[in-house]
């Protein structure tokens, strides 16, 4: 199975990419939860098609260690770390939610590492906004999580809606309610690890110290990372672009055109 050792953990990972091409190194970091056993995840998307393709579960997450009490920091060290573990001197890098705000980390505290960044649903924290509080619906039973944070998630999905679409309600809530690794040790305590790093998380002030070529997207109907909070950071990165899709947190998934912009950007594009 791929675990790599870095300098501080043993992180689980996953590589994809075109055959037979010299195609340049993307790191996707992925938000809160994040798990590569659960599929289709990332690295079923377009991007691998273009991209020597690298995701990983972070500390705390799916098959990687499950230290205590990490910070921030500690997220955008393990990314770095990963990155020197494969011999890559630099990468693309996609930050979605919660990876967005580790990718945030990343290109401040390491600049030479990212050399195109892409930032998803994601927040600054501070005075520039931060997403939704996800740690104060944490100790909520599933379903009732579930169902609360749907109209959240996206905001055209209010009690109109839902009782309107009875089977896309039933499958928003299996799918967000599938989680057949709770009983593995650490699993509940590595995510209430992360949403508490989380809740701290805040570069706003340092914004400005992130100097490659940035792409900011998000979803015009998101309630989590709010579509100010995106023109924000914007204003905030030196030369930042801002993007905005149909759709809510998962804006991806939902229009067909944030993957093409995305590559476009990453491969130099407008």
């Amino acid at each position: 199975m791929p675990f790599i050792q870095t300098a501080g953990i043993r992180l689980y990972y996953e590589r994809k990419g075109p055959d037979g091409s010299n195609a340049e190194p993307l790191l996707l970091i992925s938000g809160s939860g994040g798990d590569l056993r659960k599929k289709p995840g990332l690295m079923e998307s377009p991007l691998p098609k273009h991209f020597d393709t690298v995701c990983y579960d972070q500390r705390g997450l799916g098959q990687s260690d499950k230290p205590p009490a990490p910070s921030m920091a500690d997220y955008a060290q393990d990314a770095a770390d990963l990155m020197a573990a494969l011999g890559w001197t630099s990468a693309k890098v996609i930050g979605i939610s919660f990876g967005g705000m580790v990718a945030q980390e990343l290109a401040i505290r390491h600049p030479a590492r990212v050399s195109r960044l892409v930032l998803c649903c994601t927040s600054p924290g501070g005075e520039g906004g931060a997403s939704y509080p996800l740690h104060e619906v944490a100790a909520m039973p599933p379903v009732e999580r579930a169902k609360f944070m749907m109209p959240i998630s996206d905001t055209r999905n209010d009690a109109a809606w839902q009782a309107a679409n009875p089977e896309a309600v039933k499958a928003m809530i299996d799918y967000a309610t599938n989680d057949p690794y709770t009983d593995e040790p650490n699993h509940t305590e590595g995510i209430i690890a992360q949403l508490m790093a989380r809740k701290d998380h805040d570069t706003w002030d340092r914004l400005d110290q992130i100097t490659c070529p940035t792409l900011i997207c998000g979803g015009k109907y998101d309630g989590i990372a709010l579509p100010e909070t995106q023109e924000k950071m914007r204003s905030r990165i030196p030369n930042a672009e801002l993007k905005m899709f149909e759709g809510g947190h998962l804006f991806m998934i939902q229009d067909r055109e944030a993957f093409p912009a995305m590559v476009g950007f990453l491969e130099g594009g407008a």
